[in-house]
């Protein structure tokens, strides 16, 4: 596995803490890309004669394209067929990477540090992302050509699971591939499917809202379910007492 300049090549971790698996979602996450999708959301649906709500943007944070782009034409007031609706599809995911490519895709707050540092401590970790493979490899490039190598031990893209977020499925691919157990893996997640899915697949689960607020009831009254309103300023310690200590919320 490549290693990052001047950090320990990944593994699974034998020191003591109940974290042996630290698993991030991407867009919104890790980087600054969600911004991106709803812009290029927004300039479909006004290829479509219309505009797109904020309420309706909101709901699409951290689905698949199919379920976001049957949100934009609902909320729209429009029927598509089902070719049409994977045209314009493939246009949004056209148009995002080229957002994405011309405009950059900033880190998260902490999400850099955080993410060195998970590595460095040993512990193994995944990508695991909504997103198709063939645009998440346009940010994993760069967070690949920005550190060095890749920190992650596996990568999990929405085209490569047989169910995607909200259903725990490819969760519990990653864990499985890691060879790790839910107890033994924490969960970082911005919407709230993928922390549905997170929880729904075992994991404890770190929610970091970007777009969409996680406050409602429902996912307070998870006990594997932590929120924070930042990753800056954590440390692997603290993750590894979220898990053990399991508190309302942090940060």
């Amino acid at each position: 596995m490549p290693t990052l300049p001047g950090v320990p090549s990944l593994r699974v971790s034998s020191a003591a803490g109940p974290v042996r698996a630290v698993l991030f979602d991407m867009d919104g996450t890790l980087v600054e890309t969600e911004e991106l999708w709803g812009e290029a959301m927004a300039a479909l649906a006004g290829r479509l004669g219309g505009v797109f709500s904020a309420a309706g943007r909101q709901q699409t944070v951290g689905t698949s394209m199919r379920v976001a782009i049957g949100i934009l034409h609902a909320d729209l007031g429009l029927v598509r067929t089902e070719e049409q609706l994977q045209d314009d599809a493939a246009w949004v995911e056209d148009e995002t990477a080229a957002l994405m490519a011309s405009r950059g895709m900033p880190w998260r707050p902490g999400a850099r540090e955080l993410l060195i540092e998970v590595r460095a401590a040993g512990l193994a970790t995944a990508l695991v992302t909504t997103t198709p493979r063939r645009i998440a490899a346009v940010v994993l490039d760069r967070i690949d050509a920005e550190l060095g190598g890749s920190p992650f031990d596996i990568t999990v893209c929405g085209d490569e699971v047989p169910a995607r977020k909200p259903d725990p499925a490819p969760y519990r691919q990653a864990m499985a591939a890691l060879g790790v157990e839910p107890a033994a893996s924490l969960v970082i997640e911005d919407s709230q499917v993928g922390v549905t899915s997170g929880l729904a697949a075992g994991a404890t689960v770190l929610g970091v809202p970007s777009l969409q607020p996680l406050e409602q009831q429902s996912l307070h009254a998870a006990e594997r379910l932590v929120l924070t309103r930042t990753l800056a300023g954590l440390s692997v310690a603290d993750l590894q007492a979220l898990v053990a200590d399991r508190p309302a919320t942090v940060g």
